[in-house]
């Protein structure tokens, strides 16, 4: 299956195709993957995220799902490539993985049948769904901080072609400890269904993202942290966490929080933890 990356060669943006541990410019230059500085590998005009679909996500919150998806929008500016830090504000605590995989729209699509909706598809890249969670209280319906905030969407290494997503393990590493164990099959709707659905009333054109769900044990990463998403023919997603230069201006908007339901969705739902902090590594 052919997989393309974006990186920066020379000091110049260069589609790449990977042929094996290098990538090849269409000039014929080659940078070891290993060594490319690289960027995310589809520019979107936006990124629309799956609210909930793996079933063991559900299963740990206990609640029941409704008949249909409902989702929730991350802004451009929160895109992030393989390899790049995700910041975690200063004055923040609970940032929290989500490992998914991410469907690259291949063309303008509208009003699309599930049956025609592959036809629609570019192809696939892992995606890391980062959470502020600490902005839950002010931003629940949105989500629009808690999922938007600056280098939360980390997507990557690269767009992968041609890959038949049924029956892919998608799993998640902190500091090389495996924290999410999942599989395409226990998503309830799948990727020909999220496109359908979405493009019955919006129109997603070339380079669009859906993400398409986590599953369950997506928990807090403090700074220092590496975070892998690895999805089975899609490759492994790198980023390391860091502390933002900076705090969230107190003089201005809601503040974070640390109530009930920032504690019970950071820890998966453990009403149990109520009032408790979650361990710090380190």
């Amino acid at each position: 299956m052919p997989e393309y990356r974006r990186v920066l060669l020379d000091g110049a943006v260069v589609e790449t195709v990977r042929d094996g541990d290098e990538l090849v410019a269409g000039d014929g230059r080659r940078v070891k993957t290993a060594e490319a500085a690289h960027l995310p590998p589809v520019v979107p005009s936006k990124i629309i995220a799956v609210h909930l679909n793996h079933r063991s996500r559900v299963e740990e919150f206990q609640i029941r799902l409704p008949a249909t998806p409902t989702y929730f929008h991350k802004p451009t500016s929160s895109l992030n490539s393989h390899r790049g830090d995700v910041v975690r504000p200063e004055g923040c605590k609970w940032l929290n993985y989500e490992g998914e995989i991410a469907i690259v729209i291949g063309r303008t699509c509208r009003n699309v049948s599930q049956e025609e909706a592959g036809a629609y598809i570019a192809g696939y890249t892992v995606a890391n769904d980062f959470g502020l969670h600490d902005f839950r209280d002010t931003d629940a319906g949105s989500m629009l901080r808690v999922k938007g905030s600056d280098t939360l969407c980390p997507l990557g290494p690269g767009l992968v072609t041609g890959w038949d997503f049924h029956g892919k393990y998608l799993r998640t590493y902190v500091n090389g400890e495996l924290v999410q164990d999942g599989s395409t099959d226990e998503m309830t709707w799948d990727m020909h269904y999220l496109v359908a659905d979405i493009a019955r009333t919006i129109t997603l054109f070339p380079g669009d993202v859906l993400l398409s769900g986590t599953p369950a044990n997506s928990r807090p990463v403090q700074p220092g942290d590496l975070v892998e998403v690895e999805a089975e023919g899609l490759g492994r997603l790198a980023n390391r966490v860091v502390t933002g230069p900076t705090m969230i201006r107190p003089d201005i908007g809601a503040q974070p929080t640390e109530s009930e339901e920032v504690l019970s969705t950071a820890l998966g739902g453990e009403w149990e933890f109520r009032g408790i902090r979650a361990p710090q590594r380190g």
